[in-house]
């Protein structure tokens, strides 16, 4: 059996890959460790060279590989396993391979733009998706690093309580870039459809956009996940609000919890004007430009809205 796609790791993206598949007449299937949801079964263990369990999976002319792999050896383990099970089975069938990982790599200290062409910290996981990559010309191979994901059941609208649960954690935060899943869907079968332009290189996935953390806040502020004296010390204390326990009690039982009052406090002790920042300010900012321009395409999910 032959598949155009095969996702090692059922998860999140799966769920707006697998649609887009069957959308586009293109045939997928999905492992996972328990074989849940008519998925295959299958575990990598990147410790082990035993080819068996790779023998259960189907040939697929693309291998997405979801799930991060941080041993050294480990990306050669699997691109060389894989295609040893293939022996004797389907000709012509030369599998590629595409890794998903995060733009958490470019995350040095400097406040400045980065592309996928900047140095990437070294971490165990992108030293594998380095290994991955040199493996490109017996193996093809290229490596996928996706911004923060949002969609289905990841809104950011749930995450603002939990991020910027006081105002100190809010004054330091800066930047952010966002993915939605149907985007990854879509420049996932980009890659699968044009390889030859993906092949051996790494890519950075972002929306396009630098957001704000103050921003989102400011507009999505709810009641942080903290004890609620602390998060009433906190409320008391601001230089806006009413010193009366009454009215910050009030205040936190609002929609839309602290958030607001404390990013308009920031602006006015650092000065800024309006919203957002720039992202000179921000931090680092990532230019994902290069992968939407290669392929032809544009983010059609962004502003997180939806």
């Amino acid at each position: 059996m032959t598949v155009d796609i095969l996702i090692l790791g059922a998860g999140w993206t799966s769920t707006f890959l697998i649609p887009l598949c069957h959308e586009r007449h293109l045939s997928v299937m999905a492992t996972s460790r328990s074989g849940r949801d008519s998925t295959v079964q299958f575990e990598f263990n990147a410790d082990s060279d035993d080819v068996a369990p790779f023998k259960a999976l189907p040939s697929a002319s693309t291998v997405l590989i979801t799930f991060p792999i941080d041993k050294k050896g480990g990306s050669e383990r699997l691109v060389r396993l894989y295609s040893e099970s293939r022996a004797g089975q389907e000709k012509g069938v030369a599998a590629q391979f595409i890794q998903l990982g995060a733009t958490s790599l470019w995350d040095p200290p400097e406040n400045k733009w980065y592309d996928r062409h900047s140095p990437i910290l070294s971490t165990p996981r992108g030293e594998a998706e380095e290994e991955l990559l040199a493996l490109s010309s017996s193996y093809p191979a290229t490596v996928l690093n996706l911004a923060g994901l949002w969609g289905g059941s990841r809104s950011m609208r749930n995450w603002v309580g939990r991020v910027a649960s006081t105002k100190e954690v809010l004054k330091n935060k800066g930047s952010i870039h966002m993915i939605h899943g149907l985007d990854v869907a879509r420049a996932i079968l980009a890659v699968h459809g044009s390889f030859s332009k993906a092949r051996g290189q790494r890519w950075m996935l972002t929306d396009g956009r630098v957001y704000d953390w103050w921003d989102l806040a400011s507009a999505w502020g709810s009641v942080p996940t903290k004890k609620p004296e602390s998060l009433l010390d906190d409320v008391q204390k601001s230089s806006f609000s009413s010193h009366s326990s009454d009215t910050a009690v009030s205040f936190l039982d609002e929609e839309h919890g602290p958030q607001a009052q404390w990013v308009r406090e920031l602006m006015e002790e650092t000065g800024v004007r309006a919203l957002p920042r720039s992202a000179e300010v921000l931090g680092r900012a990532l230019d994902g430009r290069d992968f939407w321009r290669e392929f032809g395409l544009s983010p059609i999910r962004a502003r997180l809205e939806g």
